[in-house]
């Protein structure tokens, strides 16, 4: 077994969590949205302890942040070619836990600073990335920051308004950003051997196993698409029921469907959720005319997932159409299911098998960044046991041996990377 002291790197860890979730929009929650002052501080308190590391440090267009761990024999500071890259992200979800993505980005700074206390440099430079925006919780645009290191940045994403009507473009100018400057933010296909990204599972599976530690074998496939219901508003006292265009009872309907649609579809292990909804003109006393929602839906594979789709927008239409209503679906994201590259798989097996751990393999049924950088190079996932699955939720939680396994693994893994063993 690799000697590592565990605890002291788990209790690390949770410490750096702690401290960046005291980072947040809102008192008494976790809130810290993409481009807000929120994120701008937690990216300077990341930038700080990547500096405190050994890295060099910079942020790109879209604000992630970048600290690069020279290789052997590069100067300091200058952009090594080729580089492992390793992270994950530092915003959240509305009313968060503090695990959810940070866990990422502070394993491979704990990871860094265990290599230059032992002043050891690699044939390849480490890269720790901080991305900003995985929850896609303020814009509608989810990944568009790794898309942008990835070179898959949409420039229609630009105009996208958040809840107060602010564009993407306008809130990277509040932030310092130049959104003009995008394309600069692309990482070119020779300077990355990999992406690697430790994360807590959000789900039951290593819990069940009583294993603290797996091996991600894919991450699942997803849409996210806008849903606008119009009817006609009206008096709640003076239209009778045979006769309304209520456009909410249609959207609930709608929503229902969504979920019948999904529990057909078990073996794509299909999920489906409406976790937003605005109703409008939004008074107690009025028929609603208009009823926006977002129907994320995931699965296992994309066939059933492009099937789905179309066949909740046959229900729509018909739904819509038998109460009165007309309905249009916009799908903003369509993010294809990526499997984790075989080779990088073996490697963060051998390294739990080096520390004396069981190395079992599941599928990710949320979404990450490597969707993203799978655009750009191979990549892998580590994930670490959460208790009770929980996630997107105050009560997240991950132990503290548990994290320091998960650094301790990574730290092996980067030990015996081996960029040359894939080649065919």
């Amino acid at each position: 077994m690799a000697s590592h002291d565990i605890e002291r790197l788990g209790a690390r860890a949770e410490a750096m969590l702690e401290e960046l979730a005291a980072i947040s929009e809102e008192p008494d929650r976790l809130t810290r949205r993409f481009l807000t002052p929120e994120h701008k501080r937690a990216a300077h308190l990341v930038g700080q302890w990547m500096a405190e590391a050994g890295m060099s440090v910079a942020e790109d267009a879209l604000a992630t942040v970048r600290g690069h761990y020279a290789g052997e024999g590069e100067a300091a500071g200058a952009n090594a070619v080729p580089r492992l890259l390793v992270g994950s992200h530092i915003d959240t979800v509305i009313n968060a836990g503090k695990y959810d993505g940070m866990l990422g980005v502070v394993a491979g700074i704990l990871a860094v600073e265990h290599f230059r206390d032992q002043d050891r440099r690699f044939p390849f430079a480490v890269d720790v990335l901080a991305f900003g925006d995985e929850e896609g919780s303020r814009f509608p645009t989810v990944l568009s920051s790794s898309a942008a290191l990835a070179g898959q940045f949409e420039s229609r994403w630009l105009p996208g308004l958040d809840g107060d009507g602010i564009p993407l473009e306008q809130a990277m100018r509040d932030y310092g950003l130049d959104p003009q400057a995008v394309a600069a933010a692309a990482m070119r296909r020779d300077e990355a051997l990999a992406y690697v990204e430790v994360h807590i599972e959000q789900g039951p599976v290593l819990e069940h196993q009583d294993a603290p530690l797996g091996v991600v074998t894919s991450i699942a496939g997803q849409f996210r698409s806008r849903v606008t219901v119009r009817g006609m508003a009206g008096h709640a006292g003076t239209v009778p029921m045979a006769m309304r265009q209520d456009a909410l009872v249609a959207a609930a309907e709608m929503v229902v469907a969504a979920e019948a649609i999904a529990r057909e579809r078990p073996e794509a292990a299909m999920v489906a959720t409406v976790g937003t909804m605005k109703v409008m003109p939004g008074a107690a006393n009025v028929v609603p005319d208009i009823v926006e929602f977002v129907l994320d839906l995931r699965a296992s594979s994309d066939a059933p997932r492009v099937k789905a789709l179309a066949e909740f927008t046959h229900r729509c239409e018909k739904i819509a159409a038998a109460r009165g209503c007309s309905v249009t679906l916009e799908t903003y994201h369509d993010c294809a299911t990526a499997a984790c590259a075989p080779w990088l798989q073996q490697g963060l097996a051998r390294s739990l098998e080096q520390l004396g751990l069981p190395a079992p393999r599941l599928v990710s049924g949320a979404g990450h960044d490597g969707q993203s950088m799978s655009k750009l190079t191979d990549f892998a996932m580590l994930f670490v046991r959460c208790k009770g699955g929980i996630s997107h939720n105050p009560a997240e939680f991950a132990g503290i041996r548990d994290m320091g396994l998960a650094v301790a693994a990574l730290i092996t893994f980067i030990e015996n990377f081996d960029p040359a063993g894939h080649r065919a």
